[in-house]
């Protein structure tokens, strides 16, 4: 994806902020997201980290914050556990959410955040400027010996990000992977 250059302004957002204001600033024209992932790896396998199919039978609207037509674009994909925080939530408190409405975990022990930034430019036509992702990332391993499924994803695995197909993964999610420091394969495209 392209990248934006750092503008020296602030981040202090306002709905409706004037152009000309010097303290707040609209937010950005192609939105700003705030992400929560749980990266979970296989037990003493660390290159290989919890990927899932989603089941579009379930509320991913609420599960994921999915709208129809991404449930539709993403249900084939390979994705990571996660979804944008709820307005005011803490990410603590959105991780232990994710593990436990997604992936049916309670009390795993997590590292973490780590907070990982990129912003990008989505190709034309689509793109209206640039989008800003800040992503809160807390590192854990899967239970030894806990069955590898729950309800709300049609497949889970391990996946060595480095060997999937760009093609195969949704959400931008190999951008993921790699800000959190895995070898990925980028899309020509």
């Amino acid at each position: 994806m392209g990248e934006v250059p750092v503008v020296r302004t602030v981040c202090r957002f306002r709905p409706g902020a004037a152009p000309d204001d010097p303290i707040y600033h609209s937010v950005p024209d192609d939105g700003l997201c705030l992400n929560v992932f749980p990266l979970l790896t296989e037990p003493r396998r660390p290159d290989r980290v919890l990927m899932g199919r989603i089941d579009p039978s379930f509320d991913w609207a609420d599960l994921g914050g999915m709208h129809r037509e991404r449930i539709v674009q993403t249900a084939d994909r390979w994705v990571l556990p996660g979804r944008q925080l709820f307005l005011f939530e803490a990410p603590g408190d959105a991780v232990r959410a994710i593990l436990r409405e997604q992936l049916g975990l309670e009390g795993l022990a997590l590292r973490g955040p780590e907070v990982l930034s990129e912003a990008w430019q989505r190709p034309s036509p689509v793109g209206q400027g640039p989008h800003w992702d800040l992503s809160f990332v807390y590192r854990g391993e899967w239970p030894v010996g806990r069955q590898l499924h729950a309800a709300p994803w049609r497949e889970l695995s391990f996946k060595n990000p480095i060997l999937l197909d760009p093609q195969e993964v949704g959400r931008n999610h190999l951008d993921v992977l790699a800000l959190a420091g895995f070898s990925v394969v980028r899309s020509s495209s």
